[in-house]
């Protein structure tokens, strides 16, 4: 890696850490659900180049994030909706590792549609409790 990549890269985390000191709970789970889509569509990218390695790399940190969108919930308060999240994320998760064992964009795809429809519902509570 060359000294500019170097310093892209350390800007890059720089940032991103300086965006979740500020954040609100709430901004930090709509981080959650962007930064699980990106790898998914990352990985997607790395499996029509064929980098398998890369494309296993970004399915695990994928499978970590949506990990901690279920490791977030609230049994106690959150009730049946709690519940149901539960298990779409462990669904997610199932399908991420098939998709990549199988080296499937389709189940990618999937994964990222319901990924896409949770976090358009969880933007449109911030928008409205304004």
């Amino acid at each position: 890696m060359n000294a500019y990549a170097r310093a892209a890269q350390n800007y890059s985390s720089v940032k991103v850490q300086s965006s979740v000191t500020d954040a609100s709970p709430h901004r930090l789970v709509q981080m959650l659900f962007e930064g699980a889509l990106e790898r998914i569509a990352q990985a997607k990218g790395a499996m029509a180049r064929k980098e398998i390695e890369r494309k296993g790399e970004l399915i695990s940190k994928a499978i970590n994030i949506v990990g901690g969108l279920l490791g977030s919930l609230n049994d106690k308060e959150g009730g049946e909706l709690a519940a149901n999240l539960d298990g779409v994320y462990d669904y997610i998760i199932r399908r991420l590792v098939q998709a990549n064992y199988e080296n499937n964009t389709e189940i990618l795809d999937e994964c990222g549609r319901l990924l896409a429809e949770l976090k358009s519902a969880w933007d449109s509570i911030a928008v409205e409790t304004r």
